[in-house]
C-alpha cells in the first residue's frame, strides 16, 4: 500500500504529500482494529490491544517517514 501511494504520488508530483497521506490513513486503519479488538473482542486497551496496534502502526509508518526524508 505504500509503495502504491508513493508511485501515486510520484505521478502527480506530490510524492511528500502521498507520503504524508499514507501514514494519516494507517493510523485510521489500526485505530480501526484496535477499536474491533476492544469493542467485538472485547481485550483491553493498556494490556493487550496498544502493542499490537503499536506493532501494525509503526512499522509502515517509519517507513513511509523515510521514503519522506529520502525525496
Amino acid at each position: 500500500l505504500l509503495a502504491l501511494a508513493l508511485l501515486a504520488g510520484r505521478a502527480l508530483g506530490a510524492r511528500r504529500q502521498a507520503g504524508y497521506a499514507f501514514i494519516a490513513v494507517w493510523f485510521v486503519a489500526a485505530a480501526v482494529n484496535l477499536w474491533i479488538g476492544v469493542a467485538a473482542a472485547g481485550y483491553g486497551v493498556a494490556e493487550e490491544e496498544a502493542p499490537i496496534f503499536l506493532m501494525i502502526f509503526l512499522p509502515p509508518a517509519v517507513a513511509a517517514w523515510l521514503a519522506i526524508r529520502r525525496t
